[in-house]
């Protein structure tokens, strides 16, 4: 099992770079980089590339609406030249608070358009005159909407890989089908182990069902907190405004059919506490919201307790087919954080 970590996209990102080399001694396989609407995570990958030596590097993730997808396909080329062949590429839908409301560019079709967008990125990568005529993308432009000048290109450089990974960040059970069907990697959030048969076993067999034997198995990247410790219960607390922020705000007002996450809730079975998070966050009292979280959810989706507790929580993640953890150690220190990746690194060996 992979050990990897997310960085912090508010803040402090100069001062965990120049930590990594610690972290990759003491067995760090992956770094994650994510994007939001914070600095863009290029620059902050390419930097990672050029600090580190062994440590692979991921996008978590790049949107899929605010690049074109050939773009896409160069920075993921780019960035796996500078890093040596070390580079995955992380995508995903993101929501339409961000899309929308950050980059101006309404939020449609995010299951067919990632289709294209894979499919365009391995076309790029193989080298190949770029030609694609899909119901979101055409490339190159139809001459009756644009000057007519335009011509099939292919990518002047030659990549470090021609299957560069592809990572899909997935939770409703269209685009967790064709995570399986596509893409050698697919990151889920809030992955709940003991749950996660009933929310995603049937789209992951549907996807897989379909998949292309070239690909290898399915990569499931599992986000948790990590603490290990007799006295680290409280760090399960740290979770709550994450949990009620995502569950309750992030979706339209009281249209909790385009809340992701609220849905995911309901599918691992606290449709009822859902509810009330998202009513008391809608209203404003976020403190209630956030006291509102289950604690089965916030102990299910985590990786703190004991050493006996943890190692538990660890063999259920493995057998629910998690491949690649992707964790934030929370200690006091640096030095405690780093320890806490040799302590997952030696109970995932």
């Amino acid at each position: 099992m992979r050990i990897g970590m997310s960085l912090n996209y508010a803040g402090g990102f100069a001062e965990t770079v120049t930590e990594l080399a610690d972290y990759e001694k003491a067995g760090l396989d992956i770094v994650f980089v994510p994007e939001a609407y914070s600095f863009d995570a290029v620059s902050q990958l390419g930097y990672i590339a050029a600090k580190t030596g062994r440590l692979q590097i991921a996008s978590g993730i790049l949107q899929v609406y605010t690049r074109t997808p050939t773009l896409t396909a160069m920075t993921a080329a780019g960035l796996d030249y500078v890093s040596g062949g070390r580079f995955t590429l992380g995508i995903g839908a993101s929501g339409p608070q961000v899309i929308e409301g950050w980059h101006g560019v309404p939020y449609d079709a995010p299951i067919g358009r990632t289709r294209e967008i894979i499919e365009i990125c391995r076309q790029v990568w193989r080298r190949e005159r770029l030609e694609h005529a899909g119901k979101y993308y055409t490339i190159p432009l139809p001459a009756d909407r644009g000057t007519g000048l335009g011509k099939p290109l292919k990518l002047i450089n030659q990549p470090v890989r021609e299957r560069i990974p592809i990572m899909v960040a997935a939770l409703g059970p269209k685009n967790v089908e064709l995570a399986a069907e596509l893409a050698e990697g697919w990151e889920p959030i809030f992955y709940f182990p003991e749950k996660a048969q009933a929310a995603w076993a049937a789209p992951l067999a549907a996807g897989r069902a379909r998949r292309d034997p070239s690909l290898p198995l399915l990569d499931v990247v599992a986000q948790a907190p990590l603490a290990i410790g007799d006295d680290v219960a409280g760090y399960l607390e740290l979770g709550r405004p994450f949990a009620a922020l995502y569950i309750g705000g992030m979706g339209p007002h009281r249209d909790k059919g385009r809340n992701f996450y609220y849905e995911l809730a309901v599918r691992f079975g606290f449709g009822a506490q859902a509810q009330r998070i998202q009513d008391a966050y809608l209203d404003g009292r976020k403190d209630e919201a956030a006291a509102l979280v289950p604690a089965e959810l916030l102990a299910g989706t985590s990786l703190i307790g004991s050493p006996g507790q943890v190692a538990e929580r660890l063999a259920a993640m493995r057998e629910s087919g998690v491949t690649t953890l992707n964790v934030t150690p929370l200690a006091a220190t640096h030095e405690e954080r780093v320890h806490l990746i040799e302590r997952i690194r030696d109970l995932a060996a």
